[in-house]
């Protein structure tokens, strides 16, 4: 009678662990999502839906020219009683390592902008995602090169260009060979700012939010060095936050991103 009484209360322990695990399985992406999902958009104004794309983008290297079909992702401003609306910025978001152009529609950031009233393009950069691997040479001028020919590809005309970590790539040499092309610029600790000197960045008239993770004590720390010899330049540090610092705190970067742009 002990025993069944026993092993009555087992098998009721062992429904209620399983029961909480499924609750907590099913409903706490539910409960980040809400959590990092930016506000409602103003009534009268539907979601903007992301579209996926792809475009042959040609590419004049040092030694060859090369043609690659760059995958991107693309939010434009909703239809406000029935009319499309004209964006009134562009915003193009490269990515770092470990993250491609879903990242960016993931934590809401280009439904964010399209809201906003802007274009927001998300590339997925050569052997990211949904690109194929393309040679970009070694040169940064090939890289930054690459960048210019996806602009005029898809019609970016001066773009605010966002570009964390590995991405620095491609945006830094795009900064040096190419300013005149952005709006503004929104480097996240990116990579390859100890290529240029303090005189290089003096040069550029772009203006810049510099942004790193109070606890990026490495690349944060060391493009934060270089990159405050850009004269137009404001800086944010997010309290806590890691070298991915914009997914650490996802609304106080959306909040420091939409107020640079309104500036732009």
């Amino acid at each position: 009678m002990h025993i069944c009484s026993f092993n009555r209360i087992r098998l009721l322990a062992f429904l209620l662990v399983v029961s909480v695990a499924l609750v907590v399985y099913y409903l706490l992406p539910h409960i980040l999502l809400h959590k990092f999902r930016p506000s409602d958009p103003p009534q009268g104004i539907s979601m903007a839906n992301t579209k996926q794309l792809r475009v042959n983008v040609t590419v004049q290297k040092t030694q060859k020219t090369g043609t690659l079909q760059v995958f991107y992702r693309e939010a434009l401003p909703p239809e406000k009683d029935g009319e499309n609306l004209q964006p009134s910025l562009e915003v193009l978001l490269l990515h770092g390592q470990a993250f491609n152009s879903k990242t960016w529609e993931g934590l809401g950031t280009l439904n964010l902008l399209a809201q906003q009233g802007y274009r927001a393009v998300a590339v997925d950069l050569p052997g990211f995602g949904n690109t194929p691997h393309m040679e970009t040479g070694k040169v940064d001028k090939d890289r930054a090169d690459f960048l210019l020919a996806f602009l005029n590809s898809v019609g970016l005309q001066t773009p605010v260009l966002v570009s964390p970590s590995m991405s620095g790539r491609f945006s830094i040499p795009f900064l040096m060979f190419q300013n005149q092309r952005l709006k503004g610029f929104i480097p996240i600790a990116p990579v390859g700012t100890s290529q240029y000197s303090a005189e290089q960045y003096q040069k550029i008239q772009t203006p810049t939010l510099i942004v790193f993770g109070e606890l990026d004590t490495n690349l944060g720390a060391q493009s934060l060095n270089n990159l405050k010899h850009l004269p137009h330049h404001t800086v944010f540090k997010i309290p806590a936050g890691h070298h991915a610092c914009y997914l650490d705190e996802p609304q106080k970067f959306h909040n420091a991103l939409l107020d640079f742009l309104s500036k732009c």
